[in-house]
């Protein structure tokens, strides 16, 4: 496989601005992140794995700004099972409204809105304690609550009910008298008291129930030179009353939750101090600000007072939004800001474990190939770009000229979707002359012109004019078929439907899809209780959606690993199996209980009937559900010796070379192969089990996105990693050999454990309590080892990426062999993990067997990031 690597490709992450973990739960908790260009990520903590599950994309000139989760009580049936708490998801941007999200059809459920100012903080009123709790215990309850309190630019605190699945404004409870002042942060000591942070150099304290001012804590004037009033950016309630506040002045503040009284003062941050995360149990305080750095603060033994354990610059700018989540041996806090990479710390072992830095690319690839054309598409927002790769990788080899290099691609065509929806998907057709790209909004398509598709002169673009019904689908993606005839479209994230494109030249340029077809999806024994509460049906979110290489043959697999498969079948020939032209073989299912049904769309004069339908694949309900999420769905490029629609058995079995090869590839990287016509695991997955998989690959943290086929080989590959994996080779690891490798203690949720003598430069903080004042440790104690840094080496390397230098994988990495079974030539697996955080991996093009592709890369260190506002002066860490 030949490989132009390349950096020119924009795809800029928006900055975060909300962080926020749902309730505890072993199955449903999830991280939200709240993007400022509206998006919200839902991230999946998988013991550690990290996985992004899904986007709910935005909107233009959205934001989100503020994220709460609510649980509502856990109920129990009449069998003794427990329902768990359905989990509701409120955010707020820049407006007055509040949305609560749908969190399985990914768009917004409900809004409301009130008579009042801009939402500047948002938060859930806490339940009632209950009996024998101990004081401050209902902080664990908070998520089960009926009201959302609200803080407003005007200084306003506002209640929305949420009772009985309804979002409404209930009332304004506090409206200010005083001068002009925003309510920023939130928090609440107990149900009846809320304590809001103010930009006038003051907290307030107020009652709910009275709905009135109790107390004024003031932080007094700025320092010397500053502003004139210190803005409270966050505040925190411990569990035993007292409050924490971070502000503009740099300073972290400890105030006594019985006399409202400050008892200690930190001077924390060079600049403002913007955000505050504390442990479940409240023994650690983090805090984030516009200097870059977390600091972690602990109680001094004996003393009670609180001091600095550890600063570190995690960010590439401000550290904006901090959540914390504790569940079992889970303990972490979450941090992100404009650089728009979440980094995972870990709460209680810090100075003792390493971090992790999670993508700041979209786990789903945003980039299309179209390989007989030579075309790559790319997309962000609104925007799509189409570049053209003029020559190959064997016309280039010999031309390392910078200027012949970067000549060799072109931008062709830069697209704005007049859309109020971020683009979720787009696709190609292989010849690169039809292109379609779905949102919330609905389906845009356009017709591509070009006479040579290899060195077209210049290219022209019209858009179709779809049918109203096939427009005005909200779709979370979509799929082309290799053949480029049919386009499957997901919506509500949990239905499939299938179009057919026939592009003939009319008067309006081309013809339409001329109808929709829907999909029906197997009913899954589900327990129905688990789809009452938590996340409902969720987990039904189909992920991916691929063809077979002859394009008769459709799969989708959803978060909860069932896979579903449909065949295409023409009338006219003749049937086996029982499956008669007429007779259609689907049922009802639990997620989707209408029956096929078919949209027609205006079809212009002289357009022709397919007579094709698909229906379900008979032994599709004998493929195995996966065990954990899967993130990699694709067939092989072969293709069964003689193409099956109905069933082409001998005697009523099915011979494997007359099957289609279906590669799935889950979190914890299990690589399994199917026989979709057989319903069964392939004899390749039966000896090769996850255990048999190198250790190098065991031991890799990020999740695969995609899959590029060479032959038999298979190309995974993830935000840092590309694995060959040939499927016709066992890859001769034994179990005993891959244990070897494996990581010997269990982290806490975020990185691994340091490696002692590993701090460097840097210093680590430790208090004595016989001294107010901490020690230094020496300079051997353990320090995070996940630095990034540059070496000469890597230097060169971003010089030839930028240059636009066109490689082979093993030329340009100097792939890894195995070293459980050195000699084999490299055949049966390579490990390529130098490769920077990857955007996608796109082919575009294809000469008998080699198979050329666009591995684009977006470091986060080449992205512009904003303005910051802070001192950008870098000091020693601490």
């Amino acid at each position: 496989m030949d490989i132009h690597r390349c950096r020119f490709v924009l795809f800029p992450p928006a900055p975060i601005n909300a962080l926020a973990f749902s309730p505890p739960h072993p199955t449903n908790s999830r991280l939200a992140v709240g993007r400022d260009n509206g998006d919200i990520e839902i991230w999946n903590p998988l013991n550690g794995a990290w996985l992004q599950e899904k986007i709910i994309h935005g909107g233009l000139d959205r934001s989100v700004d503020g994220l709460v989760w609510v649980a509502e009580p856990d109920q129990k049936l009449s069998d003794d099972k427990t329902v768990p708490g359905r989990l509701r998801l409120f955010s707020i941007g820049s407006s007055s409204t509040i949305t609560e999200w749908d969190l399985v059809k990914g768009v917004p459920k409900r809004h409301a809105t009130g008579n009042h100012g801009e939402i500047w903080c948002l938060a859930a009123q806490p339940v009632p304690a209950k009996k024998g709790s101990k004081p401050g215990s209902d902080l664990s309850s908070h998520h089960q609550t009926t009201r959302l309190i609200a803080g407003t630019i005007k200084g306003e605190l506002i209640s929305y009910s949420i009772e009985d699945d309804t979002l409404r404004f209930d009332k304004v409870l506090v409206r200010s008298q005083a001068k002009k002042h925003q309510l920023l942060s939130i928090s609440f000591p107990n149900r009846h008291m809320a304590v809001v942070g103010c930009s006038d150099s003051t907290i307030r304290i107020y009652d709910l129930r009275k709905g009135m001012l109790l107390k004024t804590m003031s932080l007094g004037s700025d320092l010397a030179g500053g502003s004139k009033d210190i803005i409270v950016w966050s505040v925190k309630c411990l569990p035993d009353g007292d409050i924490v506040s971070a502000d503009s002045t740099g300073q972290i503040c400890i105030w006594d939750g019985k006399t409202f009284t400050l008892t200690q003062r930190l001077q924390s941050h060079d600049s403002d101090a913007l955000s505050l995360a504390v442990s479940a149990d409240a023994s650690v305080i983090v805090s984030g600000g516009m200097d870059k750095k977390t600091i972690f603060y602990k109680k001094l033994t004996g003393s009670g007072r609180w001091g600095k354990v550890w600063s570190r610059r995690y960010h590439d700018h401000d550290v904006k939004a901090m959540a914390s989540f504790a569940s079992g041996s889970k303990n972490v806090v979450v941090s992100g800001g404009p650089d728009g990479a979440p980094v995972v710390l870990p709460m209680k072992e810090i100075g003792l474990e390493n971090h992790r830095r999670l993508s700041h690319l979209p786990q789903q690839p945003a980039l299309a190939g179209a390989v007989k054309a030579r075309f790559m598409v790319s997309w962000w927002n609104q925007e799509i770009r189409i570049w053209l790769f003029r020559e190959s990788v064997d016309a280039m080899r010999d031309n390392v000229d910078e200027s012949e290099l970067n000549r060799n691609r072109k931008l062709l065509k830069k697209i704005v979707v007049k859309t109020e929806s971020n683009l979720s998907s787009a696709v190609i057709s292989p010849d690169g002359t039809f292109l379609a790209a779905s949102s919330a909004s609905g389906i845009r398509a356009w017709r591509l012109h070009h006479n040579n598709p290899t060195v077209p002169k210049e290219v022209g673009i019209t858009e179709i004019k779809l049918p109203t019904a096939f427009a005005e689908v909200g779709a979370a993606g979509l799929t082309i078929s290799p053949d480029g005839k049919w386009l499957s479209i997901v919506t509500e994230g949990t239905l499939v439907s299938i179009a057919r494109i026939s592009l003939t030249e009319d008067s309006t340029g081309l013809l339409p899809p001329r109808k929709i077809q829907r999909l029906k999806r197997l009913p899954r024994d589900v327990p129905k209780h688990k789809l009452l509460g938590g996340l409902g049906s969720y987990n039904r979110s189909i992920t991916k959606t691929c063809f077979s290489p002859d394009s008769r043959m459709l799969a989708t697999v959803d978060l909860a690993g069932f896979i579903d498969t449909w065949i295409l079948r023409d009338p006219s020939e003749a049937t086996e199996n029982g499956i008669e032209s007429g007779e259609d073989t689907s049922s009802s299912s639990d997620d989707d209980s209408d029956d096929d049904s078919d949209v027609d769309g205006q079809i212009p004069n002289g357009a022709s009937q397919s007579r094709e339908k698909w229906v379900r694949n008979p032994a599709a309900s004998q493929l195995p559900k996966l065990s954990s999420t899967p993130v990699v769905l694709s067939f092989s490029p072969d293709v069964p010796r003689q193409p099956m629609m109905n069933g082409n058995a001998e005697n009523g079995a099915v011979k494997s070379h007359d099957d289609y090869t279906l590669l799935a590839v889950t979190t914890p990287f299990e690589v399994l192969t199917f026989n979709p016509l057989q319903g069964t695991l392939t004899d390749w997955a039966r000896r090769n089990k996850r255990a048999q998989m190198p250790p190098q690959v065991l031991d890799i943290r990020d999740s695969a996105m995609g899959v590029v086929w060479n032959g038999p080989c298979a190309f995974i590959y993830g935000p840092s990693f590309v694995f060959k994996l040939n499927i016709t080779l066992d890859t001769k690891i034994t179990p005993s050999q891959s244990q070897k490798r494996k990581r010997a203690t269990k982290d806490h949720g975020a990185g691994s454990k340091m490696q002692v003598g590993a701090l460097g430069p840097h210093k680590v903080y430790k208090f004595d309590g016989a001294s107010k004042e901490p020690r230094v440790l020496s300079n051997d104690a353990r320090h995070d080892d996940d630095e990034m840094d540059i070496s000469e080496e890597d230097d060169e390397d971003v010089g030839l990426a930028h240059r636009g230098e066109l490689q082979t994988l093993r030329e340009a990495e100097g792939a890894e062999e195995s070293e459980e079974s050195p000699g084999d030539g490299g055949d049966r697996w390579h490990l390529v993990t130098k490769f920077r955080p990857i955007l996608g991996i796109a082919p575009i093009g294809e000469e008998g067997s080699k198979v050329e592709v666009a591995l684009v890369e977006r470091p986060l260190w080449q992205i512009d990031l904003p303005v910051r506002y802070g001192d950008d002066k870098e000091k020693t860490y601490y």
